[in-house]
């Protein structure tokens, strides 16, 4: 174990965009439980870092549209004041990882950071990865900037990989780095596992923050200034460090491999074995994912008949059933069904860039739209008209607004509500209603143990989400 606590840097800024349509730009992957329905994997990769012998609590780097979201998780871990940087647009991984440096050197010194993507499945027990990260803590203390690699235990064409050079002095399982390859070829990654000297690239590293630093500055200083500036221009809002965006957009929009790994001579990989997967695209999950007697991972309510290899997976959506077909991949969502061949998962981003041109709501937004105060579903919309489901979670509470162009009839379907209009203030339980005139300045309020779930009738001339004049709101969402 390191004689300091090392801080553990949670990245959360992708969109997850090869496991649509499950995954959406407003609610991405981390925030699914794709591997185990009940659990998010964000809330996975938290909960590997919660030992506060080894680990400080952890620094979350996400955007701004899912600032609530990361809190909340964070909090279901039991951080209950968590820092959370937040990036006004997205650079990739190497600013995102320089300007938690930043942040740490302020706070911490010279700590060890652990950085960490979101998004990663381990299906061994903790003590694997911790024993790994205590060999990579003994090695960055030495002066070296470290990375995990993966014992390959097939030839895997979707991910990069290391190959190993000498090895550390004095370290258990670790090497110089001698090269890295991007994804191979069937054939190469074949030679690849066969030959023994080649890890996959797992995306999880652990450097001395002031050694990071150094390095940085020689190879990318530009970006380093960029950082330097958004993190000195911040703004402190609730639990969210607010980059300067004017600063952070000018940093080069690269990934730490390409940034520093690649260049720098202190690189080092650990050796970590505990059943790492990616989870990335729908042929990892099928990996990964129980199946039946030919091979065929089902999720949800689904039937196949004469059909061997497939994914297929219903989340909320219709069933799904198949018929004399192998090797699909079939999601099925409330809103959306996609087919694909489950050896192009990986290309699924042509897909996404298909249908932001012919349809770009359908990647951008989730059936159910996430709020601080809990979460709203699209029903049904009509000509002047839609009914939405809202869910308003204990001791939360919509802000004071109004509507210029909508009137809303709220009914309680479960719970109790606290609901104000104008000077009107009523609770109003199981169905109970309570109207809404157009122009009424009006908030919901959940005084109860239980969530609140509530049934609300829209109708007017235009019914879209930036109708709202905000008075007061306990999350700071009012336009000052």
């Amino acid at each position: 174990m390191p004689e300091n606590k090392i801080v553990p840097v949670i990245l959360s800024g992708g969109s997850g965009t090869r496991l649509w349509p499950m995954s959406r730009d407003s609610y991405p992957k981390q925030f699914l439980g794709v591997v185990n329905s009940a659990t998010p994997i964000i809330q996975d990769t938290i909960n590997r870092v919660t030992n506060t012998q080894l680990f400080h609590p952890p620094l979350m780097i996400g955007k701004d549209a899912h600032r609530f979201l990361l809190a909340e998780h964070m909090k279901k871990c039991g951080i209950e004041h968590p820092d959370i940087i937040i990036e006004p647009c997205a650079r990739n991984t190497a600013p995102a990882i320089t300007a938690a440096a930043l942040y740490i050197r302020q706070h911490y010194g010279n700590a060890l950071m652990l950085v960490l993507p979101t998004d990663h499945h381990m299906d061994e027990d903790n003590a694997s990865f911790i024993e790994a990260v205590n060999n990579a803590a003994k090695v960055a203390a030495k002066g070296y900037l470290v990375t995990f690699g993966i014992s390959p235990t097939h030839p895997e064409t979707g991910y990069g990989y290391i190959r190993r050079g000498q090895a550390v002095k004095d370290s258990d399982h670790t090497f110089e780095i001698a090269a890295f390859i991007e994804k191979p070829e069937l054939e190469k990654a074949k030679d690849f596992v066969s030959n023994g000297e080649y890890f996959w690239n797992s995306g999880m590293f652990i450097f001395p923050s002031n050694l990071f630093l150094e390095e940085m500055r020689s190879l990318q200083p530009q970006l380093v200034a960029s950082c330097e500036q958004a993190l000195l221009k911040s703004a402190k809002d609730l639990d969210f460090i607010r980059l300067d965006e004017k600063s952070f957009s000018g940093a080069p929009e690269i990934s730490i491999d390409y940034a520093l790994m690649e260049h720098t001579k202190r690189a080092a990989v650990v050796a970590l074995d505990c059943g790492w997967s990616d989870t990335g695209a729908w042929d990892l999950l099928w990996q990964i994912s129980p199946k039946d007697k030919n091979g065929n991972a089902i999720i949800g309510e689904g039937y196949a008949l004469d059909s061997k290899d497939c994914y297929m997976r219903s989340e909320n959506g219709p069933s799904i059933t198949t018929f004399g077909v192998d090797n699909l991949v079939v999601i099925a969502t409330k809103d959306a069904v996609m087919v694909a061949d489950k050896e192009k998962a990986h290309s699924l981003k042509k897909l996404i860039a298909h249908l932001k041109k012919l349809k770009p709501e359908l990647i951008r937004d989730n059936y159910r739209t996430y709020r601080p105060w809990g979460m709203y579903e699209n029903i049904h919309v009509g000509n002047r008209f839609q009914v939405k489901r809202l869910t308003v979670k204990p001791g939360q509470k919509l802000s004071l607004q109004m509507h210029q162009h909508r009137a809303e009839h709220w009914i309680v379907v479960s719970g109790t509500g606290k609901m104000t209009c104008d000077d009107i203030t009523k609770m109003v339980t199981e169905n109970q209603s309570f109207y809404v005139p157009l122009g009424g300045v009006h908030s919901i309020e959940n005084p109860g143990k239980i969530n609140l779930e509530i049934i609300e009738v829209q109708s007017g001339a235009y019914l879209g989400e930036d109708d709202i004049v905000r008075y007061e709101d306990k999350y700071g969402r009012v336009e000052k």
